[in-house]
């Protein structure tokens, strides 16, 4: 299902196609409304009383309609009505504008409109008697504008700290479902709506499009997706991928959705059909310097701290064009991505919020709402905000309310914006019930994995958080993909040269089938990866024995200290020739062991280049050239940098071109055989294997993590075949890679230290 607009049929249509029963029992209490209900008044000078016409409302909402209050706004009159509960959110009725906001434990809401550049106008208290259905409470607004209309909530309530909830109604919070936010206009830039009310912080405000046409998307919903065992994924943040002049992207469009759009040629020249941007919902970038900290120097580019669960980042809109034109150029990115060949996925958020603990509150939206629904709170204790994400808060997605609210942001983005699948930060919260003990069958991923919409789409768990590891055992319905951080940690150990890792490195270039094969599930459920965006770039992995992380602020104590990494001889920048040399080698065995490797292989931004991010592992708050992608290594094509990129691009197309590699259903004894009788042995670090061709040559592949040569008898090749080189990672571009394979090898092979070999079986 597309979504052509945010109107109230549509938005009911998607609804209805969730599971309903849980929303049901807390949502909507039935109350019959009457042509005497009352309406409300408005605190602000009478400017006319202009009548406005009768409207036929829609047989599921009954508003009572006021007839004696007009005012003046944009030019246009309007009234104010009681308004429907559902849905929740803003939402065009006719002429009006319906807004509708759960908050159970409030006993007091006003709704709050401003213009576009956060100038009041008018304020709107909602009475309880004729403005509140059960824990929703709503108004309609007859004449509002479509557009350029901005809002948010006062929230009042009973009980202090000790009840867990935290009422401010001198804070106007953004609506959980608004479907864009207004904030500022430039990343990383403050402007003068920022000074609104002399809050601490930003003012964050929702706002909507009623009135612009419907994006047109072409022939886009008649596409197929691709297979999940086919894909190649590219982990990338939308900012630092184009932000650097290297770019080419021209001035306006650097670091924006557009930019992504301008480079759509060069995934599929790279050979990857899947981008997985970091976090694109709204967020703060500048969270961390609303007061003096270690870390206010900082500005957030990879984004995990939202504010809102609906509206792209109006901050990745070129030109500072605001909200509405971030939403558009959103489409327009995925567009051009899906006519490359190249599916998008979201890394979304569900796991906290920017609002932060109760020492550094942030009181933005959710908190200030209802704090009890949305987060997980114990108020036995002091600190009660319970902390599984390690960023202060949790949120309390089991609870229906949250739940339904996490759905149907799911569904928007795959219905109004054709994302093609999710993966889901810290997954592991998602499967605790409101006072974090782990559920067996949490109902939120249940309900995602049951529904009509979500279940056809890409769905990968980030399968941990602060104290649970469901790596291989999260709730997963046989359809869910898990990020395996097994496979980081052993194949890094074991190409780095670990003692005792040969067994396990087999088993996860196998598919991981001690992790995977059970009940339907399938080698490519395990998303394969050696670097993530959180810890060391590729380079920077061989380059450092230890992180450097002094440019955060913090004493070097942020990010992992189990990197398994190997600086190769000298810890960072070097001279040295040989350990330069060393280094590309451990680059190359490390994407060849991917890319070889059953599963779906997973890159980041950058590692194509060998960038740095000198030593820094944790490096999401520096907006300048530690994070923006140098693209000028492309233009010296006799740069390092230039040929691990081609090397990079030819072992991608092999795995995509190759039906041995990314197979289907786990590998048995006919399909690979391992040239290996002595296992037990924790001092090899050598391991060889054929996998048969399966319609394609055979493959045979050999990695050596010693730190000598060894010589090696190959096995008989196929007959009518040779065995033929494709890969030598001791050998230098671009003899390192070779399209198709060489003329032939001999039947023993050397195989230098800290390097590997990828051969097929051609004719003779």
């Amino acid at each position: 299902m597309k979504l052509a607009s945010h109107n109230l049929s549509t938005r009911d249509q998607i609804r209805a196609s969730t599971d309903q029963k849980a929303f049901a029992n807390f949502l909507i209490k039935t109350r019959s409304f009457t042509s005497t209900s009352p309406c409300t008044k408005l605190n602000a000078r009478r400017l006319g009383s202009k009548a406005v016409p009768n409207r036929l409302f829609s047989k599921q909402t009954l508003v009572p309609r006021c007839s004696s209050v007009t005012s003046q706004l944009e030019s246009q009159s309007y009234q104010v009505f009681s308004g429907s509960p559902t849905p929740l959110g803003p939402s065009k009725n006719g002429s009006a504008v319906n807004f509708a906001l759960y908050a159970k434990h409030a006993s007091g809401v006003q709704l709050c409109l401003f213009d576009r550049d956060h100038q009041h106008l008018q304020s709107i208290q909602l009475e309880t008697s004729s403005h509140k259905t059960g824990d929703v409470w709503h108004v309609q607004v007859e004449g509002l504008p479509g557009i350029d209309i901005c809002y948010g909530y006062r929230v009042s309530g009973s009980g202090g700290w000790e009840t867990g909830l935290r009422w401010d109604s001198s804070r106007v919070l953004l609506d959980p479902y608004a479907p864009l936010v207004s904030g500022r206009r430039f990343f990383g830039k403050r402007d003068s709506i920022e000074n609104f009310q002399n809050q601490i912080g930003s003012q964050f405000l929702g706002t909507y499009d009623f009135e612009s046409a419907p994006f047109d998307w072409g022939t886009d919903d008649a596409r197929t997706p691709l297979h999940m065992k086919d894909l190649v994924i590219y982990e990338m943040p939308v900012r630092s991928f184009t932000a650097s002049s290297t770019s080419g992207v021209p001035d306006h469009l650097r670091g924006t959705f557009l930019g992504v759009a301008e480079k759509a040629d060069y995934f599929a020249q790279l050979g990857v059909n899947a981008v997985e941007l970091l976090p694109v919902f709204e967020w703060d970038e500048l969270e961390f310097q609303r007061n003096k900290n270690p870390r206010d120097h900082m500005v957030n580019i990879w984004g995990y701290s939202h504010i809102n669960f609906f509206a792209p980042m109006s901050r990745f809109a070129a030109s500072g064009a605001g909200p509405v034109a971030a939403a558009r150029e959103f489409k327009q990115m995925v567009k051009r991505l899906h006519e490359s060949g190249v599916e998008v996925l979201l890394d979304v958020v569900y796991n906290h919020t920017v609002e932060s603990d109760d020492k550094d509150p942030y009181l933005v939206s959710f908190r200030g709402i209802d704090n009890k629904t949305y987060y997980m709170t114990d108020t036995s204790q002091h600190t009660q905000l319970i902390n599984w994400s390690g960023c202060g808060n949790t949120i309390n997605a089991n609870n229906p309310v949250v739940t339904q609210l996490i759905v149907d942001s799911l569904v928007h983005w795959v219905t109004e914006y054709h994302v093609d699948g999710f993966r889901f930060d810290l997954a592991s919260c998602l499967c605790r019930d409101e006072k974090g003990h782990p559920m067996a069958v949490p109902p939120l991923i249940r309900t995602i994995s049951k529904h009509p919409i979500l279940s056809k789409v890409k769905l990968i768990a980030e399968p941990w958080d602060l104290g649970l590891f469901q790596v291989g055992s999260f709730p997963n319905w046989d359809i869910w993909a898990e990020w395996n951080g097994k496979y980081r940690d052993d194949v890094r150990r074991f190409i780095k040269g670990d003692a005792g890792m040969k067994g396990a490195f087999a088993t996860r270039l196998s598919g991981s089938a001690d992790l995977y094969q059970t009940n339907q599930r399938r080698p490519y459920h395990s998303v394969n990866f050696v670097i993530a965006h959180d810890g060391f770039s590729l380079y920077d992995l061989v380059s450092y024995n230890g992180k450097h992380n002094d440019a955060n602020g913090e004493g070097n104590r942020d990010g992992t200290n189990d990197n398994f990494s190997w600086n190769c001889g000298a810890e960072g920048n070097t001279g040295d020739a040989g350990v330069m040399a060393l280094r590309g080698r451990q680059m190359r065995n490390y994407m060849l062991a991917l890319m070889l490797s059953q599963g779906t292989p997973m890159i980041v931004m950058g590692d194509e280049l060998a960038v740095t991010h000198q030593g820094n592992n944790n490096w999401y708050g520096h907006d300048n050239g530690m994070t923006q992608l140098d693209w000028s290594p492309l233009k010296d094509e006799t740069s390092m940098h230039a040929g691990f990129h081609r090397f990079m691009s030819g072992i991608i197309s092999f795995r995509k071109s190759h039906p041995a590699v990314g197979v289907e259903n786990f590998l048995n004894s006919s399909d690979i055989v391992w040239h290996e009788n002595d296992w037990a042995n924790e001092e090899s670090r050598f391991l060889a294997f054929t996998i048969k061709g399966k319609g394609g040559p055979d493959i045979y592949a050999a990695f050596n993590s010693h730190s000598y040569k060894v010589d090696v008898g190959l096995p008989p090749a196929p007959s009518g075949k040779k065995w033929c080189r494709v890969v030598d990672t001791n050998l230098p571009a671009p003899r390192d890679f070779t399209e198709g394979g060489n003329n032939g090898v001999d039947s023993k092979y050397g195989i230098e230290a800290h390097s590997s070999i990828m051969l097929i079986a051609k004719d003779a």
